[in-house]
């Protein structure tokens, strides 16, 4: 199957959807910092990055980590992101697919956390199949 790059810093949550992936016959790493994503993404390609928004140092990195993807590297901007965010809980900004673009939301997909782990699984076949993985 594919290799896929969990970036959340809910370590409950990125475990259960680790294990629920891998289940599905996916190989799936997690990182729990931004930080360190982008050096452990350069030393093995993910096909799929799932990337939160809010981390404790900033409630926006997951924003700025998918643009660096996109802008930074070369190696890495072809990468499909699908993000999964509270932001909308916690700030009632109504963030959705119409805000997905190049400059600001460079990602694939946009899904509201809490995510049912089928409805998740469901959506990373979905990005997976244009790339005929």
């Amino acid at each position: 199957m594919a290799y896929l790059m969990i970036v959340d810093d809910d370590e409950d949550f990125a475990a259960a959807a680790a294990k629920s992936l891998q289940k599905s016959g996916h190989e799936v790493r997690v990182e729990l910092e931004t930080g360190s994503a982008v050096a452990r993404m350069l030393d093995r390609w993910p096909d799929l990055v799932i990337l939160d928004v809010m981390f404790p140092e900033d409630a926006s990195a997951g924003f700025e980590l998918a643009r660096r993807i996109r802008h930074e590297h070369e190696a890495l901007k072809d990468v499909p992101i699908l993000m999964l965010t509270a932001v909308n809980v916690k700030f009632p900004l109504g963030f959705g697919l119409d805000d997905v673009d190049d400059a600001w939301l460079p990602v694939n997909d946009f899904v509201e956390k809490p995510v049912d782990l089928k409805v998740l699984e469901n959506r990373v076949t979905a990005l997976l199949q244009p790339a005929g993985r």
